[in-house]
């Protein structure tokens, strides 16, 4: 199944790539916009999952984004390559991205992610099955074990810092830094190379 994986995305294009990942993001908001109408109460209850004066988004959001990101490049330095193959996707996404573009994708991501798995999942369903849906979503990590357990730990850090804040902006900014800062990370490696 990895092989099988790995040959459809070697198949496509970086610009067809990149247009799955936006139609993705795009499929997830839409599922979060139906899924909000059913089981929210109203709009108002909706939106108080945003709380904009917060200061924990940047105590919080900020610290913990940068502290994942600088773990995990730690673990990158200390480990065999192989426990960090993705199939090359994360790699043909950013590696010739721009600084904007790469900022893009990952509000995109951030946002769509957080508000479908977060704001509306675990907001109803609690944080061990936002978890693993996430984790599951994040399919090409099923064929890595470490990939997957990391993905799943990360899942289930958001979702703890999201319980104890309550508001959707701190996970969102941190989902952000962390997309951000290891895409901006692939964009300079690749630029070495």
């Amino acid at each position: 199944m990895k092989k099988k994986y790995a040959a459809i995305i070697k198949e496509l294009s970086d610009k067809e790539l990149l247009y799955h990942l936006y139609i993705t993001q795009m499929l997830l908001l839409v599922i979060s916009f139906i899924l909000g109408i059913l089981l929210f109460d109203s709009f108002t209850d909706f939106f108080d999952l945003f709380i904009l004066g917060d200061e924990n988004i940047l105590l919080v959001g900020v610290t913990a984004g940068v502290g994942i990101v600088i773990a995990d490049l730690i673990l990158m330095k200390l480990l065999p390559n192989s426990l960090y193959d993705d199939g090359g996707l994360n790699e043909r996404v950013f590696r010739n991205r721009s600084l904007l573009h790469i900022a893009v994708i990952a509000a995109v991501v951030a946002f769509s992610e957080e508000l479908l798995f977060r704001g509306v999942i675990q907001t109803h369903f609690g944080l061990f099955i936002s978890s693993v849906i996430f984790a599951l979503v994040h399919y090409r990590y099923l064929f890595n074990w470490f990939l997957f357990l990391n993905i799943i730990t990360l899942s289930f850090l958001i979702g703890y810092i999201y319980l104890v804040t309550e508001n959707l902006l701190v996970t969102i900014v941190m989902h952000f830094l962390i997309d951000f800062l290891l895409g901006v990370t692939i964009r300079i490696r690749h630029s070495r190379s």
